[in-house]
C-alpha cells in the first residue's frame, strides 16, 4: 500500500473514526483504525468498530498502490495531529508486511499495524429500500431529545431515542422514567416519510445518536441521509460516511398516552429571564436536593421561584407571567427544568399542568415544530 494524502483531512477523519474505536478492547485488533487505500477511486477509507457502534469516512488520496491494514488507532491520530499541516503525508507498507511508514516533510515514522484481515467486518445492512431522512430535520430531532434518555443501563430500552416514521413526518422521543421529550417534525421539515409510506418505527443508543449528530453538524450536506434497518442493526448513509449502530430490542413505550390531553393551569413566561432565574435558584438547590419550588399568583400576575437549601441559605426569584387558572405551588428538579428549556429557540415558554402532583408539559410559544417536554412534579412534604 502506498498513497499520499492531506495531513489535515486525514487528522480530522481520524478524530472522527477513532470515536467509535474500543477504550478497553476484547481483542487488540478493536484498539486500531482500518485503512483501505483504492486506486480506482482515489481514495483512502478510514474505520471504527468497536462491535457495537461504528464509523467509517473515506478521505481523497493519491494511491499508487492498492492496500489495506489497521494502525492503533491513539497513536496514529496523535502523530498525524502533529505532522505539519503545510506537507502531505505519504503512507507506504510493503506487501504482507504490518510495518507503516508515515513520511512527512518534518520526519519519518514507522507503526508496526495488524493484518485487515483480523478486523471484524462492519454490517453494512444494505438490503431493501433505503428511508430516506432530511438531515438537518433529524439534527434538530435528535438535539431536542437526546438529553432525556436514562443513562442507567439497567433501563436498556430507554437508554435510547425513539425514532419513528409515518405519513405526516419523523417523530423522535426520549425518556428517562423522569420526563419525556418529543419533537415532531412535519414533512416541511424534509424528505422524511418512510419509502412507500409504510409506518417505521427503531430505538437507537443515545451514545451512537450522539456521534451521529455531532458527524451531521460538522459536515451539513443538503443530500438526503439514508436509513437502513435489518436484524438489530441500524446503519445510516450519507456524504461520504457511514455510521453503523445495534438497535434496542423491545417495545419502547407508549408515551403518547402519558401526555395529558388538557390542563386547568397554564403559565406563560419568557423563556430567557426563566433560564436565568433558575440558574440563580439552582446555585442553592443543588446545595441540597435539586428542588426549586414555582408558586404561581394570578392576582399580581407573577410566578414565585423559591430554592431552601437546609442549614445553607434560601433565595427566591419573582417573574412577569400571563397566568391562567387558579394559583399552584408545584416544584420540580431544577435540572430537568433547565434542560429542556435550554434546547428550546422561542422567546416564550408556556407551562401547563393540573395539580403539584401530575405530570407538567413545557411547549415553546410560537415555533413551527411541535416539541413537548413532560416533567414529573416533585412530591412537596408540608
Amino acid at each position: 500500500m502506498k498513497l499520499v494524502c492531506s495531513q489535515a483531512e486525514l487528522s480530522t477523519s481520524l478524530q472522527l473514526v477513532s470515536r467509535a474505536v474500543a477504550g478497553r478492547p476484547t481483542h487488540p485488533v478493536l484498539a486500531n483504525v482500518l485503512l483501505t487505500a483504492d486506486a480506482a477511486t482515489g481514495r483512502l477509507s478510514l474505520t471504527g468498530f468497536d462491535l457495537s457502534l461504528g464509523i467509517q469516512t473515506s478521505l481523497p488520496a493519491a494511491v499508487e498502490t492498492s492496500g489495506a491494514i489497521t494502525l492503533p488507532a491513539r497513536l496514529f491520530g496523535e502523530i498525524v495531529s502533529r505532522l505539519s499541516a503545510d506537507s502531505p503525508i505519504t503512507l507506504s507498507c510493503g506487501e504482507a508486511e504490518e510495518l507503516v511508514e508515515l513520511t512527512s516533510l518534518s520526519g519519518s515514522y514507522q507503526m508496526r499495524g495488524m493484518p485487515a484481515d483480523d478486523f471484524p467486518d462492519l454490517p453494512l445492512v444494505q438490503s431493501g429500500t433505503p428511508i430516506r431522512l432530511d438531515a438537518e430535520a433529524l439534527v434538530k430531532g435528535l438535539r431536542a431529545t437526546l438529553f432525556a434518555s436514562s443513562g442507567d443501563e439497567a433501563k436498556q430500552l430507554l437508554t435510547g431515542v425513539h425514532l419513528s416514521l409515518d405519513g405526516a413526518g419523523l417523530e423522535c422521543a426520549a425518556t428517562d422514567g423522569h420526563r419525556l421529550a418529543v419533537l415532531r417534525l412535519a414533512n416541511s421539515a424534509g424528505e422524511s416519510a418512510a419509502a412507500g409510506g409504510e409506518p417505521f418505527a427503531v430505538t437507537v443508543p443515545a451514545r451512537s445518536l450522539r456521534e451521529l449528530e455531532r458527524l451531521l453538524s460538522g459536515r451539513p450536506s443538503s443530500e438526503p441521509l439514508s436509513l437502513f434497518c435489518e436484524r438489530g442493526q441500524v446503519v445510516f448513509l450519507w456524504a461520504d460516511q457511514v455510521l453503523t449502530s445495534r438497535s434496542l430490542d423491545g417495545t419502547y413505550p407508549n408515551y403518547r398516552q402519558l401526555i395529558p390531553e388538557s390542563f386547568n393551569r397554564r403559565l406563560v413566561l419568557d423563556r430567557r429571564g426563566f433560564v436565568s432565574a433558575l440558574e440563580r435558584v439552582a446555585v442553592l438547590a443543588d446545595q441540597h436536593n435539586n428542588v426549586v419550588k414555582l408558586s404561581s399568583d394570578p392576582d399580581s400576575g407573577k410566578v414565585i421561584l423559591r430554592a431552601d437549601a437546609q442549614d445553607v441559605g434560601s433565595g427566591s426569584e419573582a417573574l412577569a407571567a400571563e397566568l391562567t387558572g387558579e394559583a399552584i405551588e408545584i416544584a420540580f428538579n431544577v435540572r430537568y427544568l433547565l434542560d429542556g428549556l435550554k434546547v428550546m429557540g422561542s422567546d416564550q415558554v408556556a407551562l401547563q399542568c393540573n395539580a403539584a402532583t401530575t405530570p407538567a408539559v413545557l411547549e415553546p410559544v410560537g415555533e413551527d415544530a411541535a416539541f413537548t417536554y413532560l416533567v414529573m412534579p416533585v412530591q412537596i412534604r408540608s
